[in-house]
């Protein structure tokens, strides 16, 4: 990492498309949340209106979801590291994101587990009573405590940040010279069907390969099929930041892209509402299977591509949403399981307590962000510099 090239003058132009992307995963990842409230499947609390009714939906958008953040979160690192170089790029993620994970870990998820243990009826009302518990113990009633729940994701980023950093010079070399003539496939005439087939075929080798083996757990040592996934994700942004060819492949492969994305969605969703019909058939779930990796991919292909062309946009709006979407992310799912496990008990409707529960998870998570923000102790812990960013006068007088 020594010998990595560091540009510290360099001038980087923002990428506000990746920035509105980034904000819109991370939305539909709290309202994802949201529904796993209301879904059957294991979450830490349920409503008394759990079924299956947002199933659909739910699986229309779990195939995509966080392979988005991890390309986007690729496409950054790739911009840090050549302004930093290795040891400066490690260092800053290591004093970006480790803060958060402790912190997480300790303070924020903690009443998450609090709530789970109550539904179950395994420990008494108190949640201050019941921390220290959970700070010193290593299992209460069959959960890992102290644990980190959805901040998952911010481990593994921070784990591939350090993968990465004395990886990154032998990476950008590959691209810029023997990769080089992968990216000139996305200029020819099947330029779109390259750009759509190539990235696929990994990701199909791990459903076959990998994912019969080892399911998703979100544990650091065990969840080998989701780190090849989401890595190679990660890897995606790396190479894809600084190439040209591949954004204008992009614009080319959109209209393809966004027809199979629709197209696979509608039909895989009937597919998955009667999975349990495909269970005799091989040959019918493994298209099935196919065609859900393949879904994954052209969604996010499509959407780098929409946002590529209509969410360019710079203003307030879009720096104030850049700078909140990651504390509020931290933050959302303990308002959601606290929120959802008070209001499932005061005997409102599903339509009622579903806007509640919403409502209650957007307000909570971002009055904690207006609050952590101009505390300056509590900004590291979220994922903020400690000192607020000083806008130009020229901004100032701009955005006036």
């Amino acid at each position: 990492m020594s010998s990595s090239p560091v540009n510290p003058n360099a001038v980087f132009t923002r990428r506000h498309d990746l920035d509105w992307l980034r904000i819109i995963a991370f939305g539909l990842l709290i309202f994802y949340h949201v529904g796993m409230f209301y879904v059957p499947w294991g979450w830490h609390v349920k409503s008394v209106h759990a079924g299956e009714g947002l199933e659909p939906l739910m699986r229309l958008l779990n195939p995509w979801r966080l392979s988005l953040l991890f390309f986007i979160s690729g496409v950054a690192f790739s911009y840090l590291y050549d302004k930093l170089g290795g040891w400066r790029f490690a260092r800053e993620r290591a004093l970006r994101l480790l803060p958060v994970i402790v912190f997480g870990m300790l303070v924020v998820v903690m009443p998450q587990t609090y709530f789970q243990l109550r539904e179950m009826g395994e420990i008494e009302p108190g949640i201050l009573a019941f921390w220290p518990d959970y700070i010193t113990s290593w299992e209460i009633a069959g959960i890992t405590v102290p644990t980190w729940n959805h901040l998952w994701y911010v481990v593994y980023l921070f784990v591939y940040a350090l993968l990465l950093a004395p990886m990154m010079v032998a990476l950008k070399a590959f691209a810029n010279g023997p990769g080089a003539w992968l990216a000139r496939l996305w200029e020819g005439r099947l330029g779109p069907l390259w750009l759509i087939l190539l990235p696929f075929l990994p990701l199909m080798a791990y459903r076959i390969f990998l994912t019969p083996h080892w399911e998703t757990t979100h544990n650091l040592t065990s969840d080998w099929a989701n780190h090849a996934i989401s890595f190679t994700f990660v890897l995606y942004g790396v190479f894809a930041a600084r190439s040209e060819r591949f954004w204008t492949g992009v614009d080319r492969a959109l209209p393809y892209a966004l027809s199979l994305a629709a197209g696979l969605g509608a039909i895989l969703t009937p597919v998955w509402i009667y999975w349990d019909a495909f269970a005799d058939q091989p040959v019918a779930l493994w298209i099935a299977r196919a065609g859900r990796v393949l879904y994954a991919w052209t969604v996010i292909l499509a959407l780098l591509g929409l946002a590529r062309r209509f969410l360019t946009g710079d203003g307030p709006m879009r720096r104030y949403l850049t700078e909140a979407i990651f504390p509020v992310y931290i933050l959302h799912q303990t308002v959601t399981v606290a929120a959802g496990y008070a209001l499932t008990r005061m005997g409102f409707g599903v339509g009622a307590e579903f806007v509640l529960v919403v409502l209650a998870t957007l307000a909570g998570s971002f009055l904690g962000f207006e609050l952590i923000r101009r505390i300056k102790p509590l900004r590291p812990v979220f994922g903020l510099k400690l000192e607020a960013a000083r806008k130009a006068p020229a901004a100032r007088s701009a955005e006036a």
